[in-house]
C-alpha cells in the first residue's frame, strides 16, 4: 500500500568514523596520514617513514626504527542544492549542515632481524557522512546517512635484498551503516489506486520518519611492493583488495509524524471513503501501517555495499638532497558498485548506481627545511565516480580538485609533529532530490537543480620511535 521513496540509498553515504564528506573518489577517504596528506597522498614509492605505509603501501615499512604513529584528519564540509526546475520549487536552496568530522589512523611498525618488519594499522578508507536538516529538498531520499568503516590491519613486510621490499596485509574490516530519511504522504497509495494527492494532501507532507542500521564485520587484504632502483629514485605499487559486504542484521525503525498543513492544522478527509467518514484525521488512516506487522512497522532488513578495489602506482624522485618529487596514479574499480538492494521484511526496493571506474593523477613534493623540518605541497585531480543520473543528496559526488600544504617537524630525535591543510574544490554538479519518473533506469532528465561543494581538512599526527 505504502512505498518508501529512495529507501534503499541507504549505504551510498558512509561516514567513517564520523568523517564528512571527504576527497577520495565515491565515498572514498585517502587522508589516512598528516605527512602523506601533505604532499597530496602522493608516495606510493616512498610513503612517509611514520607507519602509514600500512595503508599506503605495506612494503614501505619503518625497516630501522620502531615507530608508533596517532593522527586523524578533521574534515569540514560544505555544500548546498540549488532547484532549477521549471517547478514551484524552482530556486529552493537546500545547505548542509555545518559540521566537522574527525577522522583517526593509527601505525605501529616494529622491525626485526634487519629484514623484516610487522605492524597494524588502525584506519578507514571509505565512507563519508552527509547531514541535511530534516526539511530538506532531497529528505525522501535522505537528509542523514552515516556508515562507519572501520579497517584493522595487520600487516608483514620484508627486503628481499637492498632494492625489492615486498608487503602484505589482512584487512579486518568493521562497517555500520545508517540511514535517516523521510517519507511523502501524498504520494502514497489508497486501496482504491488513488494517491492521498487526490484528498488535497499538498506534495512534501511528511508522514514517516524512517531510520536503518546494521553492522558487519568483513575481511579483505593489502598488497605492496617497492623498487629502490638507486639512492635517488623509487618505484612503487599498491593493490588494495576489493570487498562484497552483506549486512545481514539490519533493523528499520519507523516513526509516525503528524500529517498537517502549512497552517499546522491536521489533515482530514474531505469527502467520506468507504467505510471512512468524512473528517477522519488522515493520520487515523496510515497509523495501522505502523502497527506490529505493518507494512511500516519496525523490522528486519539486509542489504549489501561494495568496497572497491584501488590500485596505485608512482615514483619519487630525490631531486636534490633536500628535494623530493612524487607521482602517483589511482585506479579504484567503483564499477563494482552497480545496484543496491534492501531486502526488508516488509519493505523492498532496489536502487541503480552504474558506478564508473575512476582514474585519478596525484603530485607532490617535500622540502627538506635544516635538519629537522620538512615542508610540503601537494595536487590530486579526479573524475567523477557518480554518473550524471545518480547524483543524489545521499552522495552528490564529482570530479574534484585538492590542494595541499603540509609541514612536519622533529622535536626531538623520537619525536616528531606532522601538520597538513587540503582545500577541496568540487565544480557544481547537476543531480536531482527526487526518485525519477522510473526508479528502475534513472536518467540525467530526472535532474533538478545543481549540487555545490567544497571542504577544508586539517591534518596532525605525532610519531615517536622507540
Amino acid at each position: 500500500m505504502y512505498r518508501l521513496l529512495g529507501l534503499s540509498v541507504l549505504i551510498v553515504v558512509l561516514g567513517i568514523a564520523g568523517a564528512g564528506m571527504a576527497s577520495a573518489q565515491g565515498f572514498g577517504v585517502y587522508e589516512q596520514g598528516a605527512c602523506m596528506m601533505g604532499r597530496g597522498g602522493a608516495g606510493v614509492a616512498d610513503p612517509c617513514p611514520d607507519g602509514s605505509g600500512i595503508f599506503f603501501n605495506p612494503a614501505a615499512l619503518a625497516f630501522d626504527a620502531k615507530v608508533m604513529t596517532f593522527g586523524g584528519v578533521l574534515i569540514g564540509p560544505s555544500g548546498y542544492f540549488t532547484d532549477t526546475s521549471s517547478t514551484s520549487m524552482k530556486g529552493t536552496v537546500s545547505t548542509l549542515n555545518d559540521k566537522w568530522y574527525p577522522v583517526p589512523n593509527i601505525y605501529v611498525s616494529l622491525p626485526f632481524a634487519k629484514r623484516y618488519a610487522v605492524g597494524v594499522g588502525v584506519f578507514a578508507p571509505y565512507g563519508l557522512t552527509t547531514d541535511w536538516p530534516e526539511k530538506s529538498q532531497g529528505r525522501y531520499l535522505g537528509y542523514k546517512s552515516v556508515v562507519e568503516g572501520l579497517y584493522i590491519q595487520p600487516t608483514f613486510a620484508v627486503k628481499v635484498n637492498d632494492h625489492v621490499s615486498l608487503g602484505f596485509g589482512v584487512d579486518i574490516t568493521h562497517l555500520s551503516v545508517e540511514l535517516n530519511q523521510r517519507a511523502d504522504l501524498s504520494v502514497q497509495t489508497l486501496p482504491t489506486g488513488a494517491t492521498f494527492a487526490a484528498l488535497g494532501v499538498a506534495a512534501g507532507t511528511d508522514f514517516a520518519d524512517i531510520q536503518l542500521k546494521g553492522n558487519t564485520w568483513h575481511y579483505g587484504y593489502h598488497l605492496g611492493a617497492q623498487f629502490k632502483v638507486n639512492d635517488r629514485f623509487s618505484v612503487g605499487m599498491r593493490y588494495l583488495g576489493g570487498q562484497k559486504v552483506s549486512i545481514d542484521n539490519g533493523a528499520i525503525d519507523t516513526r509516525q509524524i503528524p500529517a498537517v498543513k502549512a497552517d499546522g492544522t491536521p489533515y482530514t478527509t474531505p469527502i467520506p471513503l468507504p467505510g471512512i467518514p468524512a473528517g477522519t484525521p488522515m493520520d487515523a488512516l496510515v497509523a495501522p501501517q505502523f502497527a506490529s506487522g505493518g507494512k511500516l512497522s519496525d523490522q528486519s532488513a539486509t542489504t549489501s555495499i561494495p568496497l572497491p578495489a584501488q590500485f596505485v602506482a608512482g615514483i619519487a624522485i630525490k631531486a636534490t638532497p633536500k628535494v623530493k618529487l612524487f607521482l602517483d596514479y589511482q585506479y579504484t574499480n567503483w564499477q563494482s558498485f552497480d545496484v543496491l538492494a534492501i531486502d526488508g521484511q516488509y519493505l523492498d526496493s532496489t536502487v541503480v548506481e552504474n558506478y564508473n571506474n575512476v582514474n585519478g593523477l596525484r603530485v607532490g613534493t617535500e622540502l627538506g627545511i635544516g635538519e629537522r623540518s620538512e615542508f610540503r605541497a601537494g595536487l590530486n585531480v579526479h573524475g567523477p565516480a557518480a554518473p550524471d543520473q545518480t547524483v543524489t543528496p545521499n552522495l552528490p559526488e564529482g570530479s574534484r580538485r585538492e590542494l595541499s600544504l603540509g609541514f612536519g617537524s622533529k622535536l626531538s630525535k623520537a619525536v616528531r609533529f606532522d601538520f597538513s591543510y587540503m582545500y577541496l574544490y568540487q565544480p557544481d554538479r547537476a543531480g536531482r532530490t527526487n526518485s525519477g519518473l522510473n526508479p528502475a533506469a534513472p536518467a540525467a532528465s530526472d535532474n533538478n537543480g545543481i549540487y555545490s561543494f567544497k571542504a577544508h581538512l586539517l591534518g596532525l599526527s605525532m610519531s615517536i620511535r622507540f
